[in-house]
Formats: C-alpha cells, sequence, structure tokens
C-alpha cells in the first residue's frame, strides 16, 4: 500500500459523459483505491452523500457545467457542506483564467487544464495528491484557535484566583498566629492581675496565703512552663503549614510563567467573522464600521460561496443577509445547524426589513441576534462581541 491510500481517501469523479469518469477516475487509480464515479444528473446528490468523498474531481467538458453541477449540490443536499472535501475541476485552457477566479474566490480549491487534449496526466494525480494531504488536516473537528485563546484567557484568570486565594491563607495564617499571641498574652495579663489581688488580700476570704513568695513563684513558673509551652507547641505546628506554600509557591512559579506567555499568545488571536452578502457596499461599509475592532473579516457574496469557505475556514461567527442571491440566508443557517462542526457557530442576520416574518424565520432557524440596515455601529459592535 503507497502513502495517499494510508490516507484512506475517497475520490468521486463527476461528469456528464461516462467515458469521461471512467478515464479520469482509471487516471487516479494508480495512487488511490477509493475512487468513484458519478454521471448521473439525476442522482448527483444521492452518489455525493452516499459516498461521501474528501476529494471531489468535476470532470466536465466545461467550466460553466461544472458551476451549475456544484452548485446544484448545495442547493439540493443538506449534506455537502458538512461532508470535509476538497474540490478539483478540469477546464478547459480558454477557461483557466476563470476557473483561476473561482479557486481564489474558494469556489472550488484548485484546477488543472485538462481538455481538449491533457499534456500531462501526472498533474491531475498529483493535484488529487495534494488535496488528500491538505483535506486529512481541513477536514478535522477540532477546536478553533479563538476557542483555544478563550480557553487559555479561562486558564490566565486562574493565576488571579490561586494568587489571591494564597493570599488568603498567609492573612489566616497570619491571623491564627496573631491570634494565639494575643489569648497567650491575655491569660497572662489575668493570671497576673489574680496574683496582685490575691497578695492585696482582696481574696482572703478564697484563699489564705501563707508563704506569699512561694506563691509568686508557683505563678511565675505555672505562666512561664506550663502555659508558654502548650501555646509554642500550637504556634510551631503552624510552621509546615507555612512551609507548604511557600513550597507550593515556588513548584508553581514555572507553571504560571507558561501561563502568562500562553495568556500573551492569546490576546493575538483574533476571531474569524464572516459576512455573508451579496452587496459590495455593505460590505466595505462593515469593514469601515469594525476597522477598530480586533477581527478579521471575510466576506462571501452567496450562500453557496458561504458554504463552500466553511469547508475550508471556519469563522467564530457569520453576518448573514436575509436575501441572498442563490440560497436565503436562513435556509443557509438551517443547513449550518445540521452539522456538528457548523452548528455552534453564533449567526446574527441582517437584512433590510424587521418584519414580524422575517424575525419568526431567523429565530426559528437560530439566529442569535437580528440587525437592519443601515447599521448602528455600537449596537453592531456590542452583538459581535457579545457573541464572540
Amino acid at each position: 500500500m503507497n502513502v495517499t491510500t494510508a490516507f484512506d481517501t475517497r475520490i468521486l469523479v463527476a461528469a456528464t459523459n461516462v467515458e469521461d469518469a471512467k478515464m479520469v477516475a482509471e487516471l487516479l487509480r494508480e495512487d488511490f483505491e477509493q475512487v468513484g464515479t458519478a454521471t448521473d444528473p439525476d442522482h448527483a446528490v444521492r452518489d455525493f452523500e452516499r459516498f461521501r468523498p474528501q476529494v471531489l474531481v468535476l470532470a466536465f467538458k466545461t467550466l460553466e457545467e461544472s458551476e451549475r453541477f456544484y452548485l446544484g449540490l448545495y442547493r439540493l443536499s443538506g449534506q455537502v457542506h458538512a461532508i470535509p472535501h476538497r474540490t478539483l475541476v478540469l477546464c478547459q485552457r480558454t477557461d483557466a483564467y476563470r476557473a483561476y477566479e473561482l479557486c481564489r474566490k474558494q469556489h472550488f480549491d484548485d484546477y488543472v487544464v485538462f481538455w481538449p487534449v491533457n499534456y500531462d496526466p501526472q498533474r491531475v494525480r498529483m493535484a488529487a495528491l495534494l488535496a488528500a494531504r491538505a483535506g486529512t488536516v481541513v477536514g478535522s473537528d477540532g477546536p478553533s484557535p479563538v476557542e483555544f485563546a478563550a480557553q487559555a484567557r479561562r486558564i490566565a484568570e486562574l493565576e488571579v484566583l490561586l494568587q489571591r486565594s494564597l493570599a488568603r491563607g498567609d492573612e489566616q495564617i497570619a491571623h491564627f498566629s496573631d491570634s494565639l499571641r494575643q489569648v497567650e498574652s491575655d491569660v497572662g495579663q489575668a493570671l497576673e492581675g489574680f496574683s496582685c489581688k490575691v497578695l492585696d488580700g482582696r481574696h482572703d476570704d478564697l484563699l489564705e496565703i501563707k508563704n506569699r513568695e512561694g506563691f509568686q513563684r508557683e505563678l511565675t513558673r505555672l505562666q512561664e512552663d506550663e502555659m508558654r509551652g502548650p501555646f509554642a507547641t500550637v504556634d510551631a505546628l503552624l510552621e509546615p503549614v507555612r512551609q507548604w506554600v511557600e513550597s507550593f509557591r515556588q513548584e508553581l512559579a514555572p507553571q504560571l510563567d507558561s501561563v502568562r506567555a500562553l495568556a500573551e499568545l492569546a490576546v493575538r488571536v483574533r476571531p474569524v467573522v464572516l459576512m455573508v452578502d451579496d452587496d459590495e457596499f455593505q460590505q466595505r461599509l462593515v469593514q469601515s464600521l469594525l476597522a477598530e475592532v480586533a477581527v478579521d473579516l471575510v466576506f462571501a457574496d452567496s450562500g453557496t460561496q458561504a458554504m463552500a469557505q466553511l469547508r475550508t475556514h471556519r469563522p467564530d461567527l457569520i453576518l448573514m443577509d436575509f436575501q441572498l442571491p442563490d440560497i436565503s440566508g436562513v435556509e443557509v443557517m438551517r443547513r449550518l445547524k445540521l452539522a456538528s462542526g457548523t452548528a455552534g457557530i453564533p449567526v446574527i442576520l441582517i437584512t433590510g426589513t424587521s418584519t414580524r416574518e422575517v424575525l419568526l424565520q431567523s429565530h426559528k432557524a437560530g439566529a442569535v441576534d437580528f440587525m437592519v440596515k443601515p447599521f448602528d455601529r455600537n449596537r453592531l459592535i456590542a452583538s459581535i462581541n457579545k457573541h464572540l
């Protein structure tokens, strides 16, 4: 078994021409064991969802057909965005620039000039191999950097709580020690006062002192030997506690240094906010409104492009326009909630109207907030900060 099959990569070749699909599939089977074909447009969604490819090769003769096929998957399938995959489109030389533009906008991941005559068949195999390798990383459902940063900040907060608790422990030990000395002093003063009253004869009705000097010596011995010893013993019992606290501080010092370094790194992690809106003016406006907010903005001009971007990027928050040119913003939200990897991404719906029907639909679909154009900058920023 070669290195590529170790990835257990599933590749699906989609085409309208059966012979073309077979030719490309046979080419890829030189490196991959699991290569399937999808040639019936009526069963495109079924084939994709059953095969669950990690690499989708669009082997249509025209770029328009590839776009139409892939757009149809996103319109008709509720799972396509939840199945991590990379897209490789085969195109004609005349469509190369357009293919590049689509890849740059993340409609597709890569392209190979293949039709009408392919002079470099290994280029297709290499592109598929690179897509398979990338897919092993992109397909991960692990936490995002912002989620890591949030946990790092919480860990940093633990240092403050720990230092505060240790300080309270020091205060309690010092308070107990002071209280013990105070009790010892109070008991000594009480005995001294009692001794004075007895020797002055104020308690002759209770005690008869025949040897005043002997009584004073015995009282002094009681105070210094019998009482001071137990008090000193109790105070000595606190010393191991003091040593433990100091030892604990010293042992934690390197770990706390790491926590501080982690917290400093967490500050540099900027959340990613995806804005889905086909209006370039609104995109520029939001970019201006959020210029001073520590977020990285990315844009999509359609629901299809947004879901395509979610295959390779996981935003921490989405600003979703209600009315999109292909799929409605509400429908995109519904599909996001169906996939475990995207269900937790907060979505703020943006729209030009605040009708009751729009509000109900957005709430039902799972939007965390609702913004009406034109945006109120303070409210927009407050909502983004709240849900990040």
